[in-house]
This record gives structure tokens, C-alpha cells and sequence, in this order.
């Protein structure tokens, strides 16, 4: 079975390619940028499942959580593809690591 890494780096196949007539800053910051634009239909949608939209889209949590999946993919596609090829998976790992509250005590302990 593939893993969400493995994925990952199909995935940047495809957009690598599809991006291949574009300046690579260009292509980062059109991926950073998508990073976003996944969030906000995210919110949209949550939005719509409170009824807090104007143009009644009636949506539903599964809706909520595709668009974040969405958000992630394309966060890790901005790490992996177009800002760290080859160490973004470590970074990754590193990150969550720090981020998380076990090693915030640990450090603060120190």
C-alpha cells in the first residue's frame, strides 16, 4: 500500500509536468497560494453547514473534511515538490515533532 509520502510524490510528478512551462518561484508561490485557496473552501463550506452563506449551499461535514484534505495535500505539495524535493519529509517529521505538546514539556524541562 502507498504511503501518504508516496502519494505525495506522484502527485508532484503530475504537478511538475503540468507546471513544466513556468518559472519554478512561480510555480512556489502558486502553490502556497493553493495552500490557502484549499483552506478557504474549507471555511466556505463550513460556513454553508451553519447556514451562514448567502447563496444557501447546504454542505456537510464529510465536505468539510475533503476540503481539508485538500489543504494538506497541497501543503505537503508546496514542502515536497516546489520548496524541499529531498528533505521535506525529515522537515516535516521535525516539525510535528516540535509542535507537539510531549516535546514543548520536554524542551521546557531542559
Amino acid at each position: 500500500m502507498d504511503t501518504l509520502w508516496d502519494n505525495i510524490e506522484k502527485l508532484s510528478a503530475v504537478c511538475r509536468a503540468a507546471g513544466a512551462h513556468l518559472p519554478d518561484e512561480e510555480l512556489k508561490a502558486l502553490q502556497v497560494g493553493k495552500v490557502a485557496e484549499e483552506a478557504g473552501e474549507a471555511m466556505h463550506t463550513l460556513h454553508g453547514l451553519k447556514g451562514l452563506t448567502t447563496c444557501g449551499d447546504e454542505h456537510t461535514w464529510s465536505e468539510v473534511q475533503n476540503d481539508l484534505v485538500g489543504s494538506v495535500i497541497a501543503a505537503l505539495l508546496a514542502m515536497h515538490h516546489y520548496i524541499d524535493p529531498t528533505g521535506a519529509r525529515a522537515t516535516f517529521e521535525e516539525i510535528i515533532h516540535r509542535r507537539t505538546p510531549r516535546r514543548r514539556e520536554a524542551a521546557a524541562a531542559a
